[in-house]
């Protein structure tokens, strides 16, 4: 049988990404020469292109001349078992896959954006954008000046996904083009540090950036561009094989250091907790604390250092009485508590009679209805307005605790402020789920679509449940989960911000006003509790105005990214170790 063109195409490109371009090759673009011994300096370490190295031993002494915090990478290794074994002690194969998209045949993916943008790097801001949202997802990121002296750099390309409502940068890749940075005789480029706000509401954004970042090295006349992925995330191996990329046989290895020690250690007993744990034990193993996994399931852990052992689940620790835990576990407690401190709360009744229940609705207007012991959101509705819906969310709550709580409903930024130690460590404003329309799809398919990806980003900690609160919410603005919202379209899905029911959380910890500063701690304090996250209604985490609904005994620390919430949780339980952070 006789091989077809189309197939023998196909071997031939294979074959040839198993080789690269060597010295003395010539160029296929005119005015560059192969550079030999070739790197890029991405800030976050050094790109270095292995088959443009003289011999094996000098690629080795390359790979190990590593900055501390940052990490070098030598991709298109030919002999990756020869140069671990020059320095075996030192260096790793990296365990992820290459893919490789074939612009010689690719066509323009023509992915439109639907409700956000993507351009490529303009002001210094973007720069610090691009660090925070690298540093955010847990990525080496370079340092935001670096980044902002290469925007008119032929060798590498920054493009950022910009929401076209706020103007906040949501996502953003980089691109390095081989040509500009060696004369590579092959043409090709590469993708790095593809990276997706997980609360962005928009879907397709990470399938924009790399359809642009394609397009891009395509006008370029670039023949491929590669990307490296982890080899079980499948997720994203799944949309990459979507859009055509095809893995070849390309290996990269890296140095062993503490940014890549997961790589080559392979997974410690820790990483069996939630994030919310993982947080903390990673930073008590920074510092030299022990870490005994208890109950992985249920966030329990104990951290141990000379004769001390505290055991936590999560941010709860054994420094948190039972008073204290009881004071914040029963909202209708946490009220009178906070009340009597002379803090601001909305007013509160229990749930009884219909006929009491309606007076309370009729004096207040609007009420929120929750279990009396809860957490996660779970059987609490908002903006409640009619005795039918006062019904509905009282039969809700009572799934969850036979003791409900009526509550004024009271308009504002939902704002949640971590206090450690009696001192105010961060502050966040929360928002609902939303979902932003496609012209195509369903409410329902935005939903899953957003939840997944929100799911993916907190160890599957939040997802937007679609039950009867979500339905409730979509009907008071006359809509269903079958609707198709027109393109660019916002539907709100949730009413509480609760983050385990898709809500998102906006860092707000250096605008907080010296007042609510104030009021936290002087809550914290009332409470008599030493890790707390405080719940309140503002008009603005700038001004004055405030009502305190909760206090929540156990805040997901892991949150509050980038506040250093786990350093001062580990300051307070070790203090010997403060000088550590």
């Amino acid at each position: 049988m006789m091989t077809s063109d189309r197939a023998r195409h196909r071997i031939q490109r294979r074959s040839s990404a198993t080789i690269g371009p060597r010295r003395g090759d010539r160029p296929s673009h005119q005015g560059e020469s192969l550079r030999a011994d070739a790197t890029v300096d991405c800030g976050w370490g050094r790109m270095i292109f292995a088959h443009t190295f003289r011999d094996n031993e000098a690629l080795a002494r390359t790979i190990c001349d590593e900055v501390e915090g940052r990490r070098n990478l030598a991709l298109y290794v030919q002999d990756p078992h020869v140069v671990v074994s020059l320095a075996p002690q030192e260096l790793f194969l990296d365990p992820s896959h290459t893919y490789r998209l074939w612009l010689s045949t690719y066509r323009p993916a023509r992915v439109l954006p639907e409700g956000f943008v993507i351009r490529r790097l303009q002001t210094s801001r973007d720069a610090e954008d691009i660090h925070r949202l690298l540093t955010t997802r847990g990525m080496v990121s370079a340092d935001p000046e670096l980044i902002w002296s290469h925007r008119r750099s032929r060798k590498l390309t920054y493009l950022v996904a910009e929401d076209a409502e706020t103007g906040s940068v949501i996502g953003t890749v980089t691109g390095i083009d081989h040509a500009e940075a060696f004369g590579d005789p092959e043409n090709g480029s590469s993708m790095w540090c593809l990276a997706v706000d997980p609360q962005a509401s928009q879907p397709g954004i990470g399938r924009a950036l790399v359809a642009h970042i394609a397009d891009h090295f395509l006008a370029r006349g670039r023949s491929y561009m590669d990307l490296s992925v982890m080899h079980d995330n499948t997720a994203v191996i799944r949309l990459y094989e979507d859009m055509g990329f095809e893995r070849v046989p390309v290996f990269c290895i890296k140095k062993r250091n503490a940014i890549n020690e997961p790589l080559f250690m392979g997974p410690r007993p820790e990483t069996r907790l939630n994030p919310y744990a993982q947080i903390i034990t990673h930073e008590a193993l920074r510092r030299g604390i022990g870490v005994d996994v208890l109950d992985a399931e249920n966030g329990y852990f104990a951290l141990h250092l000379g004769g001390r052992r505290i055991v936590c689940r999560e941010s709860l620790s054994e420094l948190t009485s039972a008073i204290a835990m009881s004071r914040c576990e029963n909202k209708r407690v946490t009220h009178r508590v906070l009340s009597a401190a002379g803090l601001r709360v909305p007013r509160q009744q229990q749930a009884g009679e219909a006929a009491p229940n309606e007076a309370f609705l009729g004096q207040c207007g609007r009420l929120v209805v929750k279990p009396a012991v809860g957490e996660q959101g779970l059987g609490i509705s908002v903006n409640v307005s009619t005795a039918d819906e006062l019904d509905q969310a009282i039969t809700l709550a009572l799934r969850y605790c036979p003791e409900v709580i009526l509550e004024e409903y009271v308009s504002g930024d939902d704002l949640r402020i971590v206090v450690i130690g009696h001192r105010v460590v961060a502050a966040a404003v929360r928002r609902p789920a939303a979902i932003v329309g496609t012209g195509r799809h369903s409410v329902a398919r935005l939903i899953d679509k957003q939840s997944r990806r929100r799911a993916a980003a907190t160890g599957g900690e939040s997802r937007i449940p679609v039950d009867e609160e979500t339905r409730r919410c979509l009907r008071r603005q006359g809509r269903s989960l079958e609707d198709i919202p027109g393109k660019g379209e916002a539907v709100q899905v949730r009413e509480t911000a609760n983050l385990h029911t898709g809500g998102t959380l906006h860092d707000v910890t250096a605008q907080l006003s010296p007042v609510l500063t104030k009021v936290a701690c002087q809550a914290s304090r009332a409470l008599d509790i030493p890790v707390v996250g405080l719940d309140l209604i503002v008009a603005d985490p700038a001004g004055e105005d405030y009502v305190l609904i909760e206090a929540n005994e156990r805040p997901g620390l892991a949150n509050h990214e980038p506040q250093p919430t786990a350093e001062r949780f580990i300051d307070l339980l070790f203090p010997q170790t403060a000088g550590s952070s």
